[in-house]
Order: structure tokens, then sequence, then C-alpha cells
């Protein structure tokens, strides 16, 4: 059976008998169904009958329904209703706005409205960059999406997608302070997007782009990155970058071996796949090899497009040609960023001695990961369920904490390199093992260090200049 997970949880209301043994019952019936019971509430009690609240993990929508038929199926037990509890924490959205100022009486009022609001306005018209001093554009994001390539979903369209883009704010404000706000825009087209993101910048100090298909993601973020002056960052590009990277960093201090002599492979050349390939290259990897659907990259495929010219030209210099398991025997490093069930243990196997396997598909892997660690000596995934969980939720508060605290406009790949090295070093020496190569999602360090390794990234780089 599939991994147990709290991301389908349900709460069974049951009508019992109220014998000693009733509570007991329920709780077996529900584990010979494979669930997991996390609590178990006397909701009311009757002199003839008890109704219990039991929660409870399944492994998918389907194994929550037979969970639910088995506590049916007990002699004197009635279910009285079945609550999702992923359904019910998003019921009215996940964010709210709240004010950061009380206005508790008619003074307050007029400075914060009319009349006293008017010559903040006008001190903003006469000197507008004190705009990131007097409003919320120094500390507010906007996360926009077309909701064209949604993690795992993809093409689901903007409603669909604003779950997603409201479960990112929440994690902007909990884990760096930030605050952001979804924008999901209802058109994929490129143009309309640059348009629209521009028209509505003046109100944010940078823009967050989120699963929007490749290879418009490549040319929306370059054109807004040439024409805003507030940084603008791909997630599902750098950010998957520098947590990747960071991961690797410490697999490769964990096997003893060093970026510059492996041989990388990587599955999937979108937009996440392309980042991580650059950011490697940046840290030092010479060897790396992309592979796509139609299998290795190489000169004479097809290569449309700056990003997939760079790949072309960059990668796979031995020119090889084949499938990923052509390509993937003596290999050190595997990075997955494609299609579930890639690959077996079988293949990880041919693989060189102490390789490193990442399988970043979600909700499925390349690969099981427990067929994975047969014959790799470490693997990671992008599963909160499977140690070594890669989560771009590592990198994005923290990196725009930076951005925001620094007032800097562009994103270079210096900052991203000092980001990944800065979560690769929250893990201590004492710490490091081939089950935990990169920080928990919930260490409050990993955020503020970021923060000040992008800011110092940038304080470096303008130094460099000035000596020139």
């Amino acid at each position: 059976m599939a991994t147990l997970s709290p991301g389908y949880s349900i709460t069974v209301r049951v009508e019992a008998p109220t014998d000693p043994a009733a509570t007991a019952r329920l709780s077996g019936v529900v584990a010979e169904a494979g669930g997991a019971v996390t609590a178990l509430d006397v909701a009311e009690s009757h002199p003839t009958s008890i109704v219990v609240d039991v929660s409870c993990n399944a492994s998918d929508v389907a194994h929550a329904d037979t969970i639910t038929k088995a506590i049916e199926a007990l002699d004197g037990f009635t279910v009285r209703k079945v609550s999702d509890r992923t359904f019910l924490m998003h019921l009215g959205g996940k964010i709210e706005v709240t004010p950061k100022i009380e206005l508790k009486h008619r003074d307050d009022l007029s400075r914060a409205y009319t009349p006293g609001v008017a010559r903040v306005c006008l001190a903003i018209a006469e000197n507008p960059d004190d705009v990131r001093r007097l409003t919320i554009k120094r500390n507010t994001v906007a996360v926009v999406t077309d909701g064209s390539a949604v993690l795992g979903l993809g093409n689901i369209g903007p409603a669909a997608a604003l779950p997603v883009m409201e479960g990112k704010v929440a994690l902007f404000k909990r884990f760096a302070g930030v605050d952001a706000w979804p924008v999901c825009l209802d058109t994929q087209d490129a143009d309309e997007i640059v348009q629209v993101v521009k028209a509505i910048a003046p109100v944010y100090g940078g823009i967050n782009l989120e699963d929007i298909s490749a290879p418009r993601c490549f040319d929306i973020e370059r054109r807004l990155r040439a024409e805003l002056d507030i940084p603008v960052f791909h997630d599902d590009q750098h950010g998957t970058a520098i947590v990747v990277l960071a991961a690797l960093i410490n697999a490769l201090r964990v096997v003893g071996k060093k970026i510059e002599d492996v041989r990388i492979v990587v599955s999937g050349t979108g937009a996440a796949g392309s980042a991580i390939i650059q950011l490697l290259h940046q840290q030092g990897a010479t060897n790396i090899i992309g592979c796509d659907k139609d299998g290795v990259v190489h000169e004479a495929g097809p290569h449309d497009g700056a990003t997939r010219h760079w790949l072309v030209a960059h990668t796979n210099l031995e020119r090889r040609t084949g499938t990923l398991l052509d390509v993937l025997p003596g290999a050190d490093v595997f990075i997955g960023v494609s299609a579930p069930d890639l690959l077996a243990g079988s293949d990880v196997a041919r693989m060189a001695d102490q390789a490193i396997v990442f399988a970043l598909a979600n909700p499925v892997p390349e690969i099981d990961p427990f067929d994975a660690q047969q014959h790799a000596a470490v693997v990671a995934t992008g599963r909160s369920d499977f140690p070594n969980q890669i989560n771009n939720v590592l990198a994005f508060p923290g990196l725009f904490r930076g951005l925001l605290d620094g007032g800097l406009r562009d994103i270079t790949d210096v900052m991203l390199s000092a980001a990944a090295n800065a979560i690769a070093d929250r893990v201590a020496p004492e710490e490091l093992n081939a089950s935990y190569i990169i920080p928990s999602v919930f260490d409050s360090s990993v955020a503020p260090a970021v923060a000040q390794a992008v800011r110092h990234a940038e304080t470096a780089a303008q130094d460099s200049e000035l000596a020139c």
C-alpha cells in the first residue's frame, strides 16, 4: 500500500455503543483497513450511545473511502459524517489582510486616511523613491501565475491554481515575514502577462513568477527583469535550483566526492531542469548530461530558444546520444525533475559507487525511494514523507527577505549560489549523514541565513566593481 499521508487525512464522526471496548474496536478496524489513527475524541455522550470523532491518515482518496466503509460495517456503529481535513483547511481560503495599525478613534482615522493621508501621497509624488519607505511596497511580493504548469497537476488554469498560490504566500509570511499576495491571471499570452505585471508592479517590492509553463516562462522572466526596477524571480526555475545545489553540496560531502569530478545526469530540461543545470555549472560542475522526453540533449537535436542553445553548448561535452537509460550507467549523480517511474533499482545499480539519487517528480518520483536506497548512497525526494526533502520553501522566503531588505533589483547567479551554500551550511558537520543532507523546512535559522548571504553577495559584487 502507498505511504500514508496527512494530505489524505479524514475525520469520521461515528455513533457508537457505550461499552468500554467500543473505541478500541473503532481504532482496530481503522488499522485493519490500513489507516493510521491520529486522534480519537468523544464529541457527545448519551445513556445508550456515544458520538466519536476518529481522525486518521490514508494513502489516497480511495483508501479514505475504504476506511469509512470498514467503519460502517461494524455492528452497532453508524457513520454520521466524513470530513476531509485538507478541504476543511482550505475553506474560505488560507490567507487574510490584517492591518498593522489600530483605528480606535477619529484621530487615528484622520492620520491613516483622510485628510492626513494626502500629505503622504504628495510626498511620494514629489519623491517617488519614498514609496518604499512609506507604503507596503518595501515588504510585499506578488506571486504571479497563469496556472499553466502547476506542479503535478499541469495546465489547470488560474482559479484552480489559487489554492497553491495561497499556500505560497502563507509560506512567505511564516518563514520570512514577507507580505505576499496571489495574482492569478486569466491569460496565457506572454505579452499580456508581461503587460499586466508591469501595470501592477508599483505596489510590489518583488515579483515571484510561479507555475508558468516552459518555454514561455523563460521569455516572461527575461522581459520583466529588463523592464522592471524590482527583482523578478521564477521560483520553479531558480528556487528549485538553489535547494538542489544545497542538497548536492552536502550529499557530495557525505560520499567524499567533488562537484568538478562527478558525472551528473539530469532528467527533465524544462524550467526547473535547465535552471538546475545552469546553477550546477556555475558551481563548478563540468560533466553534465541533460535528458528530456526525446532523449539526451545534443547538438543534432531540436534546440529552439536561448536556454536550449545554452544547454547544447555547455552540457554533454562528449556529444553522447540515446536515452536516459543509455547514459545513466557510471553516473555519480542522478537528478530527476521530470516524470514518475522512469527508473528501477537495477538502473541505479549500474551507476557509479556511492551514487546520489535526487528523484524530485511530485507526487510520484522517478523511482521508488525504497528501491533507490538499495543501491544509492544518498537518496532525496521532493516529498515530506521521506528523508531529505528538497523543498523550495528553504530558498524563496529568505531570498526575497534579502532582496527586499537590501532594496535590490537584480538577481545574480552569485546570489543564487550564495543562497545554496547558506542552506547547505545550516547542516552542521556533526549532523550530516546520508539521511540528513538538507535542513528541515521548519528550521528558523535558514531564511535569515539565506537573506544575509544574498545581501553579502550583492555587497561583495559592488566592492569588486569599485576595486576595478
